[in-house]
């Protein structure tokens, strides 16, 4: 279903795959969405494995905003996300990761 090539992650929610990715309108609000910190600060906590469950939430929420999804943070609190917490923690991680890696060369 995703795309990886075009920055794309499949994240289950309440058994529905769905499509994230963290496209430059959704940067920009989870910039917005963390109160004075940055982007390079978020990225930073996902390598050194320093990150939060507020943020694997604010990235998953902006990311599946970016992939179409109408929803909320809060309506991801309640949610089954597949994979439980490591999963959630994983599609946030890959999504930063797609979102900042080099474009590949095309062949």
């Amino acid at each position: 279903m995703a795309n990886p090539f075009a920055g794309e992650v499949t994240v289950v929610i309440d058994g529905t795959p769905r499509v994230g990715k963290l496209t430059l309108g959704a940067l920009a609000e989870l910039e917005a969405a963390m109160d004075g910190d940055t982007l390079f600060a978020l990225i930073e906590r996902f390598d050194s494995q320093g990150f939060s469950a507020r943020d694997v939430l604010a990235v998953l929420a902006a990311g599946l905003r970016g992939g179409g999804w109408q929803g909320r943070v809060s309506d991801l609190l309640t949610a089954d996300i597949g994979g439980g917490p490591v999963g959630a923690g994983r599609a946030a991680a890959q999504m930063l990761a797609l979102a900042f890696a080099p474009p590949q060369d095309a062949p």
